[in-house]
């Protein structure tokens, strides 16, 4: 039988609720609008670079080096391929040297 904890069970509900109540909050505030401002656009031009660096910046400094070397290798490849190429060899980095150095 399954031991379901109810605590994170609200807790995992609210955090979906929250989730969708700013992205919908949002598609509904930007759709009402007859024109974006130029403050608002160049916000929202910012917002991937800036859940980029979210993710990768705390990776890169408590990885190890094995991860830091993947990562560079994943740049190096991501300024002359797609995305996908650009994981594959990251990944394949990070479990290659995983596999030789750990």
């Amino acid at each position: 039988m399954l031991n379901i904890d109810t605590h994170m069970m609200m807790i995992i509900l609210a955090a979906a609720v929250a989730t969708y109540a700013t992205r919908a909050g949002g598609h509904l505030i930007i759709s009402r609008l007859k024109s974006i401002p130029p403050r608002v656009d160049a916000a929202l031009n910012a917002v991937p670079a800036a859940v980029l660096t979210t993710l990768v910046a705390p990776a890169f400094y408590a990885g190890g080096l094995e991860v830091k070397i993947a990562m560079v290798v994943g740049l190096l490849v991501g300024l002359r391929f797609s995305l996908i190429p650009m994981l594959l060899c990251g990944w394949g980095m990070a479990v290659l040297l995983r596999h030789l150095f750990l």
